[in-house]
């Protein structure tokens, strides 16, 4: 069986960490409001930190890390499976945060919602190899796959416990560069655990129109625009809310 000499762009590779990190920290300081939020608002907080959390430090750092990884073929992405990877990472991150973040705080909640989590951020992760169009086959070393699995598990329990039990921006900034390492290293745990077999019998369909470099920088300044705009959104209620409390 012959397989693939794969590498990454180390430049691509940084810029899935730092969305990672600036997702992580965004969707921190809009969790905060879970826990007391009420009517449409929870749902708006909720909905928030998801999208932070599952489309930015999640969904975004996954694709850029894709883009980042480097095979000696032409690969496109299944546009239909790409976005299916991006709701479901929304989705499962969302239902985490709702399960640990109301009702009163207990263990059973944090293992349940992390392990939701951590499942279904698997199941995005490898529904996004799943998209990969390419002269190749995809296998997955059992060992690595199973490691994977457990990582997201962990991490995701952690970010869910981090994200009401920080009180400080400051601690908050620093967790999100723990929790951007453990995102990162269940995808390149993930992509680790892959076997490239080549398939020419198997032709990859038609590739984006950009560049991969152009379309993970498109995706990035995208990513990090909307994340600007929910921090800031974040920050006044925080500030409203010393000066209710001053």
């Amino acid at each position: 069986m012959i397989m693939t000499h794969n590498s990454y762009d180390p430049l691509l590779v940084a810029l899935s960490y730092a969305i990672s990190v600036f997702g992580a920290f965004t969707a921190l300081q809009l969790a905060v409001a879970i826990p007391t939020a009420k009517g449409t608002a929870l749902w708006g907080w909720v909905v928030g930190a998801a999208a932070a959390m599952g489309g930015g430090a999640i969904w975004s750092m996954h694709f850029i890390a894709m883009l980042a990884f480097r095979m000696p073929m032409k690969v496109s992405y299944d546009l239909s499976l790409t976005l299916a990877s991006l709701v479901l990472a929304m989705l499962v991150t969302g239902a985490g945060l709702f399960i640990v973040g109301r009702g009163k705080p207990s263990l059973a909640r944090l293992l349940g919602g992390g392990t939701l989590t951590g499942l279904g951020v698997a199941t995005m992760h490898y529904t996004g190899m799943a998209a990969m169009q390419m002269p190749a086959r995809i296998s997955y070393e059992p060992r690595l796959f199973g490691l994977s699995l457990v990582i997201a598990v962990v991490a995701s329990s952690a970010a869910l416990w981090l994200a009401f039990n920080l009180r400080g921006n400051l601690q908050r900034f620093g967790s999100a560069f723990i929790m951007g390492a453990a995102v990162c290293g269940m995808h390149y745990t993930g992509m680790a655990a892959a076997r490239f077999t080549p398939d020419y019998q198997h032709p990859p369909a038609a590739a984006f129109g950009m560049e991969t470099a152009e379309l993970a920088l498109a995706i990035f300044l995208f990513t990090a625009a909307l994340l600007g705009v929910a921090l800031s959104v974040a920050l006044k209620r925080s500030r409203q809310v010393m000066q209710l409390e001053a």
